[in-house]
């Protein structure tokens, strides 16, 4: 099968990016793959800060067609009448933002009838977007089919279509970070982390609704039960608020136990503190699902996540992790406790192992594929 994939790839920086790489790669396993990207993602105007890293060509794929230019109407003329020359009997669209409604708008128009898939990271954006409703539906209805990762994304496009044919699926495991193979220690060494530490981790942007602040008020009690306790944020601080974090630290005494490493992370540099910490924490306020998780998985820590999205769907209460109310550092605390005193880890360990198909590309694959024949077979009915 021919298939002409379309969004973000190296070396546009973050988890969209990464994941098309991923798929376009085991996609191209079994079919034959066109890749087109974007000329311009995000004007300056919108993101200041570099929107590429070309430092871990792991994610890089050959012959890559870089066309698009989200502002530039012209380019999307130019993207659809290179695609439609390709003949594809597929198109599967990345779709995470509003932002890129008129550039895809206007692409779909061109494209005319073409077999397509949207494989929505967010139907709706986390953070409020002006006409984001009216916006995402005139570019949606405009699929064949789509791949959803969560529940909540699942109710959201039943609000804006009307009986979509789509399929949910699991976020597949971001298995492309273990570049230097060390271990716990060689990390920590690295990183001037006590080896007997118990180490929290919070990585990502830090956006408000990621709820770090309900983490952070969480440390101090944590550390009065477990005293050898400490939280490890990584990631930038995206909304230049980074002041009202370090406050929030300052008045709870707690600067020496949470080490904050500030900014984008490279890469290439993204291994060493998941293999250096022991547990992964998404205290998020709300959300969809969350690549974070899965790039844990890949390095077999278990996660504790909030009750939100389609996070309880990927953090198995009990099993991989611990699901815990919004809002609410005792539970974050109680859970935290709870991981470390029963000795969790072993098992916790096993089970994330016991997951690797569920979280596998081969079952992205297949999901492709099963969508794409349900609509062939409705279109011959017709």
């Amino acid at each position: 099968m021919k298939i002409t994939l379309i969004g973000p790839i190296f070396p546009y920086k973050g988890g969209i990016s990464h994941y098309t790489s991923l798929m376009a790669k085991n996609l191209m396993k079994e079919h034959n793959v066109d890749v087109v990207s974007f000329k311009l993602q995000y004007p300056k105007l919108l993101y200041k800060k570099p929107q590429k890293d070309f430092e871990n060509d792991s994610f890089k794929i050959e012959n890559v067609k870089y066309l698009l230019n989200s502002i530039n109407p012209f380019s999307c003329f130019k993207t659809a009448n290179y695609i439609k020359k390709q003949f594809p009997d597929l198109i599967i669209f990345q779709w995470w933002h509003p932002f890129f409604s008129f550039c895809y708008w206007l692409l779909l128009k061109t494209l005319g009838k073409q077999n397509i898939i949207f494989l929505c990271h967010n139907v709706l954006p986390h953070e409020k977007f002006p006409f984001q409703e009216i916006l995402t539906k005139s570019v949606l209805k405009k699929a064949t089919a789509y791949i959803l990762h969560s529940e909540t994304d699942e109710n959201s496009l039943k609000e804006l279509i009307k009986l979509p044919l789509y399929k949910k699926t699991f976020l597949p495991t971001y298995n492309a970070f273990k570049i230097k193979n060390i271990t716990q220690k060689e990390a920590r060494e690295v990183l001037r982390i006590d080896e007997n530490d118990e180490i929290l981790l919070f990585f990502g942007f830090i956006r408000e609704y990621k709820g770090l602040k309900h983490l952070i008020r969480a440390i101090p009690i944590i550390r009065d039960k477990i005293p050898t306790c400490k939280l490890l944020i990584v990631g930038d601080f995206f909304e230049n608020n980074k002041s009202e974090y370090m406050a929030l630290i300052k008045s709870i005494n707690c600067g020496e136990i949470i080490k904050i490493i500030d900014g984008y992370i490279p890469d290439k540099e993204v291994e060493k503190f998941f293999v250096a910490c022991d547990l992964m924490v998404c205290p998020y306020e709300t959300a969809t699902q969350s690549a974070v998780v899965q790039i844990a998985y890949d390095f077999e820590k278990p996660v504790i996540a909030t009750s939100v999205g389609g996070l309880p769907e990927v953090v198995l209460n009990n099993e991989t992790g611990y699901i815990v109310p919004p809002f609410d550092e005792k539970a974050i605390t109680d859970a935290v406790v709870r991981y470390f005193e029963l000795n969790k880890a072993e098992e916790f360990t096993q089970n994330i192992k016991k997951q690797t198909y569920k979280y596998s590309w081969d079952r992205m694959n297949e999901t492709v594929l099963d969508l794409y024949s349900s609509f062939v077979k409705i279109k011959r009915k017709k």
